[in-house]
C-alpha cells in the first residue's frame, strides 16, 4: 500500500500476512471542501440479550419522565442516566405457550427479536421468523464488511431437545436470517477476533493461524510496515485515532493470548475453548470490545450480543453467587434466593454499563459512537419465577444519531408489542417494513422531534 495524497478512501485496510485491518473514519477520508453532511458516520444497531429474566421490583425505576432515579438493578448505569431510555409496559405475547405447553425460555429467546411463536419441536423443522437485527442488515448491512455480528458468552448447541421439547437452536440464537435459519453466536473470542481481522476474503487460512501463533506473532505486526507508511501521511488528529484504535485491537489480541495461556493448565484430556478467559467479567468485556472496534472501523452497523443463552445455569462465584442462574430464578418467593437473582440482574447491568462506557468514550465523526448507536438491552422474560413475558425489561441506550431523546422513563400501556419498538428504531435506520412479528404499529415518545 503507498499514500500518495492526504484524500484516503473510506474503505481502507492495511493488509499482511492473513490480516486485514480496516480502519477508523478519518479526517483524511473526507475531501477538504466537502459538505458537512458528508462527515456524518453511520447509524448502528444493536442488541444485547439477557436470560431468565429480572427481579422487577429491584429494576423499575419508582419514578417516570426526565430525570428518573435509577434502581438498584439499574443503578452501574447512573453516570449514563441521561444516554438511557427505560421502557416499561412492552410485552412479547408469542413468547407464552398458546396451547404449546412448557417451554418458556425457548420461546423467549426465539420470540425476542422476532415477535413470532416458535414451532415447538425438538427436530430439523424448527419454525420461528425473520429477526429485527436482520431486516436491519439486510438494508444496511452491504455497506460494511459484514453485514452482522453474533456473539455470545454461554456454550452453544444448535441441536437436541433444549427446553422441554423446543430444540436447542431456539434457546441459543435470538437473530434468525430466516425462518429456518438461525444466526448462532460466535462463542470463542479467538475465532470472532479472527473472522473481524483475518483474510479478507475466505477467513485466516489455518496454516497461516498456525504458523502466527507459533511464533506469537500480533495480527498488528504484519502489518506494521503499511501501518508506518500510512501514519506518515497523515495529521497529528488522524495519527492519534489510528494509534488509539490500532492500541485497541493489541490490547484485545493481548488479553485472548492471556486467556489461552490460563487454559493450559486444564486436567489431560479436557479441551480447552481456545480465547475463552475463565472470570465471566473478562470474557463480557472482551466480546464488548470486539464490538466497540467492529462499530468503529465500520465493521459493521449491527450486533447481536448474548450474555448467556435462555435458561443458562452459569454460576458467578466471583460476585458471591456458586448457585446456578436459572434454578435461582424459581425462588418461589425465598428473600435469599431474590436476592441473590437481584445481584446477578446487577452484574449484568455492570458490565453492560462498561460496553456503553466504551461506546461513549470512542470518538466517532463529530460525536462518539453512542451518539450515533441505538443498542437495546432486555430479557424475553421479565419475571423468571412466573415465567412472565410482559412488562419485559427493557433499555434503549444511545442517541440514534439524533433521533432519540434518552434520560427518561417512558411506561406505555400493558401489553404493547416489543417488535413495535423494533419497527420504530428501523424507521430510524431508514428501513420502512409494515410489519414484524406481532406488530401492531409504532410506539411514540422515544424522541422530542
Amino acid at each position: 500500500m503507498i499514500v500518495t495524497g492526504r484524500h484516503l478512501p473510506r474503505r481502507l485496510f492495511l493488509k499482511g500476512l492473513g490480516a486485514a485491518i480496516a480502519l477508523p473514519a478519518l479526517d483524511a477520508m473526507t475531501p477538504a471542501f466537502a459538505a458537512p453532511a458528508s462527515r456524518t458516520s453511520p447509524l448502528r444497531l444493536a442488541f444485547t440479550y439477557v436470560p431468565n429474566g429480572v427481579t422487577l421490583p429491584d429494576w423499575t425505576p419508582a419514578d417516570t419522565g426526565r430525570g428518573f432515579t435509577c434502581s438498584r438493578i439499574l443503578a452501574p448505569l447512573a453516570p449514563y442516566r441521561d444516554d438511557t431510555l427505560v421502557l416499561t409496559g412492552l410485552a412479547h405475547k408469542n413468547a407464552y405457550a398458546l396451547g404449546d405447553g412448557p417451554g418458556d425460555h425457548a420461546r423467549a429467546a426465539a420470540a425476542y427479536l422476532t415477535g413470532v411463536h416458535a414451532r415447538k419441536t425438538a427436530g430439523a423443522d424448527i419454525q420461528n421468523g425473520v429477526s429485527v437485527d436482520q431486516i436491519a442488515a439486510a438494508n444496511i448491512g452491504n455497506d460494511s464488511r459484514f453485514r452482522s455480528i453474533e456473539l455470545g458468552c454461554d456454550d452453544s448447541r444448535s441441536v437436541g431437545n433444549c427446553d422441554s421439547g423446543y430444540s436447542c437452536a431456539y434457546t441459543n440464537s435470538v437473530s434468525w436470517r430466516s425462518p429456518t435459519s438461525p444466526m448462532p453466536p460466535e462463542t470463542n473470542p479467538r475465532l470472532a477476533f479472527e473472522r473481524l481481522f483475518g483474510a479478507f476474503d475466505a477467513g485466516l487460512d489455518p496454516k497461516t493461524r498456525a504458523r502466527r501463533m507459533f511464533y506469537r506473532r500480533s495480527i498488528l505486526d504484519t502489518v506494521s510496515e503499511r501501518t508506518r507508511a500510512l501514519v506518515l501521511g497523515l495529521g497529528p488528529s488522524d495519527r492519534r485515532k489510528v494509534d488509539e484504535y490500532l492500541s485497541s485491537i493489541r490490547e484485545i489480541e493481548r488479553r485472548i493470548e492471556l486467556a489461552e495461556q490460563d487454559m493450559r493448565d486444564l486436567p489431560p484430556g479436557l479441551e480447552a475453548p481456545t480465547g475463552v478467559p475463565v472470570v465471566y467479567a473478562e470474557y463480557v468485556k472482551l466480546m464488548f470490545d470486539l464490538q466497540v472496534v467492529a462499530f468503529q472501523a465500520d465493521l459493521t452497523r449491527v450486533s447481536t450480543m448474548m450474555m448467556g443463552r435462555e435458561g443458562s445455569i452459569r454460576t458467578y462465584p466471583e460476585i458471591g453467587v456458586p448457585d446456578p442462574h436459572h434454578p435461582l430464578t424459581h425462588h418461589g418467593g425465598k428473600a435469599d434466593w431474590i436476592e441473590r437473582v437481584t445481584q446477578i440482574n446487577t452484574h449484568h447491568i455492570e458490565l453492560f454499563a462498561y460496553f456503553i462506557q466504551q461506546l461513549k468514550s470512542t470518538p466517532d465523526g463529530d460525536g462518539t459512537l453512542l451518539d450515533r448507536c441505538m443498542v437495546v438491552y432486555g430479557s424475553g422474560i421479565a419475571d423468571g419465577d412466573q415465567h412472565s413475558h410482559e412488562n419485559l425489561p427493557v433499555l434503549l441506550v444511545g442517541r440514534g444519531g439524533g433521533s432519540l431523546t434518552p434520560g427518561r422513563h417512558i411506561v406505555y400501556p400493558d401489553d404493547t408489542p416489543m417488535t413495535n419498538l423494533y419497527l420504530t428504531l428501523l424507521d430510524r435506520l431508514g428501513v420502512r417494513e409494515d410489519t414484524l412479528g406481532d406488530s401492531t404499529g409504532r410506539i411514540e415518545h422515544l424522541s422530542d422531534i
